[in-house]
């Protein structure tokens, strides 16, 4: 399965949350590659905590692959080269969790014919290799988008289930954004039905993830004043009726991550011993991630109610 991680704007929580979803599913005992089409900013090797690749790797990245023609991307191994102590080594049932990082200095490109086919061939090996293809694509309306739905289009990538997973904070202006990424013009849709895919199709294969949600009943929320919850209350009554009008509510939202002071301050992976045993990350946040991430692999969370 190749899950795509999007949003329509920078600072959804897109990255770190796609991250931690990923090593939470490896952690289940499932083999997982995460790849780095963020091509304008390849920093997800820093959430990893892996020095070689904190802004890309110096050569041989997923650049040098779909733009240069080398025969195959780098490949790192975060349980062997994180530089985070509770990640250096595989905890015993996990599968595997590698990354496949961009190039350092390099920017977006356009989806050329050479580089979509070398997208299908990368595609159709992990595949073979992998449970789970995790792709963070660059934000908004960008060309890494164009690039992997020119690519699933292929009929070598036909049997293989591609889903969508777009990215937005609790806010109007997230929830506007989100949706227009999806059904607005130049959307993900209408750019899918231009190169082949089916618009129903396509639309039944994404999900909405809230990031970032203030949660007033959560215990960090106890000083908060009577009137302060009563506001907040309202505010969310709001959003909720916004996001079913513009199609980015509960039938099309697959998960949601509570507001972390951890993820705010330090994009990261949060493990068991962050909530346990340092006590610095909320143990609600785990949990959201452990759930979330069994839901995106799972038939039943993506049938529409």
């Amino acid at each position: 399965m190749i899950i795509f991680a999007t949003s329509d704007k920078g600072g959804t929580g897109r990255s770190v949350t796609s991250s931690n979803l990923a090593y939470r599913h490896a952690l289940q005992g499932y083999d997982v590659c995460y790849l780095d089409f963020d091509f304008g900013s390849p920093t997800s090797g820093a959430i990893f905590d892996l020095p070689e690749a904190l802004a890309g790797v110096q050569e041989g990245g997923l650049h040098s692959y779909l733009i240069d023609g080398a025969p195959e991307p780098r490949r790192l191994n975060v349980w062997a080269e994180s530089q985070r102590e509770t990640l250096r080594n595989r905890p015993a049932g996990a599968g595997r969790l590698t990354l496949l990082p961009g190039d350092v200095g390099r920017g977006e490109f356009s989806s050329q014919p050479g580089i979509v086919e070398r997208c299908v061939t990368l595609f159709q090996r992990l595949d073979e290799e992998y449970d789970l293809i995790m792709v963070d694509l660059s934000a908004g309306r960008s060309y890494a988008t164009e690039i992997v739905l020119a690519a699933t289009q292929n009929k070598a990538l036909r049997d293989i289930v591609a889903r969508w997973l777009v990215f937005h904070r609790w806010t109007r202006q997230h929830i506007i954004t989100a949706s227009g990424l999806v059904y607005g013009r130049h959307g993900i849709i209408e750019t899918g039905g231009h190169l082949g895919h089916d618009p129903q199709s396509l639309r039944e294969a994404i999900r909405f993830v809230r990031t970032a949600v203030l949660d007033p009943s959560a215990p960090d929320q106890a000083g908060l004043r009577p009137e302060q919850l009563a506001w907040l209350d309202v505010c969310n009554k709001r959003l909720q009726e916004l996001a079913a009008n513009k199609g980015v509510g509960r039938l099309t939202m697959i998960g949601e991550v509570p507001l972390d002071p951890v993820l705010q301050w330090q994009e990261q992976l949060l493990s068991n011993d962050d909530v346990w045993l340092h006590r610095t990350a909320n143990e609600r946040t785990v949990v959201a991630f452990e759930e979330l991430s069994k839901k995106i692999v799972d038939e039943n969370a993506w049938v529409r109610l």
